[in-house]
């Protein structure tokens, strides 16, 4: 075996979800602030036109036992997958999403976008609706906001229409979250304009086995490229503990804390 493919071999693998009208690019910051000891698979989402095309998606490309990772849309699908197929995830890692679905506002603007885009031509993502996904203080952060409207530009209406109009109705699955036996990690910002933080604290005390890392500093919905280092360090601390727990007569040890944002 050469130090080529044992390195790749020694990796960890994580099976990534990205959210509404995003695609692998929406790790393109996290992946080097990781390093090299982890392996991002992307799903697809955009490929797939339905509700069960998005499910049968995420089935087929995750691992047999996977580290899931999802943002957003994707973080709610990775949820409802876990819950369908427990013995598939290992870990759960939850970005900016609320079990309980959409909040009634975001709702709204859902639909507000579905039928305007029914009726005109996709212009790509619009300052106001940039307002919404991020922090103030990255609003003139070009890196950032180039890198959303390009997605946005290159996935296009019909992504776009799919992602809303299938996955606009998300049912409450709150009270489902104690079935879940994995480490689960929620990160989530407190000035998210679209998930209630007091949403992923109720989710941290239903889970049995949830670590909660809330950031507080210039960070809003676009975690995953707005705080890329406080995310990594908090997936890494998440993986590692997840790799001390130890399995004595059904019964596994706590995780130890690590969020300082908590």
């Amino acid at each position: 075996m050469n130090s080529k493919t044992q390195t790749q071999e020694n990796r960890t693998r994580l099976d990534c979800i990205p959210g509404t009208l995003c695609d692998e690019r929406l790790w393109s910051r996290l992946a080097p602030a990781l390093g090299d000891a982890f392996d991002l698979q992307h799903i697809p989402l955009h490929q797939a036109g339905t509700r069960p095309q998005m499910r049968e998606m995420i089935a087929s490309h995750s691992a047999q036992q996977a580290h899931l990772m999802g943002f957003s849309l994707g973080a709610y699908l990775a949820l409802e997958h876990a819950l369908a197929h427990p013995r598939r995830v290992k870990s759960l890692t939850l970005i900016a999403n609320s079990a309980k679905g959409l909040l009634p506002a975001e709702v709204e603007a859902r639909r507000r976008i579905v039928a305007m885009l029914e009726r005109n031509a996709y212009a790509g993502i619009t300052r106001q609706r940039l307002r919404e996904l991020l922090h103030p203080s990255h609003l003139d952060d070009a890196a950032i906001t180039g890198l959303i409207r390009q997605m946005g530009l290159d996935l296009g209406k019909d992504v776009l229409l799919a992602q809303f109009l299938t996955t606009i109705d998300r049912p409450d699955l709150m009270a489902r979250l104690p079935e879940l036996a994995c480490p689960v990690l929620i990160v989530g910002a407190e000035d998210d304009k679209l998930v209630d933080p007091d949403d992923l604290r109720a989710m941290a005390s239903r889970l049995p086995q949830a670590t909660l890392h809330l950031l507080k500093d210039n960070t809003g919905h676009m975690i995953p490229l707005e705080a890329p280092d406080a995310l990594a360090d908090a997936l890494r601390a998440h993986l590692e503990a997840g790799g001390n727990f130890n399995d004595n007569d059904g019964h596994r040890a706590m995780p130890p804390p690590f969020s300082r944002n908590q």
